[in-house]
């Protein structure tokens, strides 16, 4: 007898059968075992699956389940820290801490706006602070490429060392560099256009000609070869000739950068 297993593929269901066929002419074909398994899939669920979308089940109820987890730190957050403004008599029970009313709708943005320059009220600060304290900030959580690289590339991290080393991009990634390390982490928009206002400031002493308001204005924002092609047209510069190995030229750019 052959032995054969049938299966009947659906989108929402397997269908099988476990049957023997018959090979000689004294042998009788039947049916061993037959079945079927139904996949319960909602509407979208099914339409994703015929789009070739492959999320599965469980993956939509992991996404569910980081939601509830996020509404749930925000709100610890929020009540420890109305907890200590309480503690410290910036606010009572009884403080709004919402807008409410007509045309408000912004005004505790326009209070956080405020708050940079002007004095506010000790409950307007409050309201400034529960707003800022609803998003936590971003802390990344990227993988190295190797031990010798670090465990994880923290970017609030990075920026703290920058801080409190008073250092450049360019002259921490120089010194990691020359620690043989080869993951340059990414930095904060702010840090960079830190290190660019002061390595503005300080070259402009020996080319006051060039680094003029004007041609500043003229390559913020442009990347690499954009500002390559300005620094060319406007004043005939072509950028430092840099070769040799790939580490090597890496490194070099970097002391350049760093100096």
């Amino acid at each position: 007898m052959k032995k054969i297993l049938g299966l009947d593929l659906g989108t929402t269901s397997i269908g099988w059968a476990f049957v023997n066929e018959a090979e000689e002419k004294n042998e009788k074909s039947e049916i061993i075992k037959l079945g079927v398994r139904v996949i319960p899939l909602t509407t979208d669920e099914e339409g994703d699956f015929l789009k070739g979308k492959a999320i599965s089940i469980n993956a939509d109820r992991t996404l569910k389940r980081g939601a509830r987890r996020n509404l749930d730190r925000y709100q610890l957050r929020r009540t420890a820290l109305i907890e200590i403004l309480k503690e410290c008599g910036f606010i009572t029970d009884e403080t709004l801490l919402s807008e409410e009313g007509k045309q408000t709708t912004f005004s505790t943005y326009e209070l956080r706006a405020k708050a940079t320059n002007k004095k506010i009220r000790k409950e307007d600060f409050a309201r400034v602070l529960l707003m800022i304290n609803k998003k936590r900030g971003y802390k990344s959580s990227r993988k190295a490429k190797s031990e010798d690289e670090g465990v994880a590339i923290d970017g609030m991290g990075v920026a703290k060392h920058l801080y409190d080393n008073n250092l450049t991009p360019g002259q921490y990634v120089y010194k990691i560099l020359k620690e043989g390390k080869k993951f340059v982490p990414e930095f904060y928009r702010s840090d960079l256009q830190g290190e660019l206002e002061r390595i503005w400031g300080f070259q402009i002493q020996f080319h006051p000609e060039i680094l003029t308001d004007e041609f500043k204005e003229q390559i913020k924002d442009k990347g690499k070869q954009a500002t390559s092609k300005i620094f060319l047209g406007k004043y005939g510069i072509y950028t430092a000739e840099n070769k040799g190995k790939r580490d090597e030229v890496k490194l070099q750019a970097y002391k350049w950068r760093s100096n």
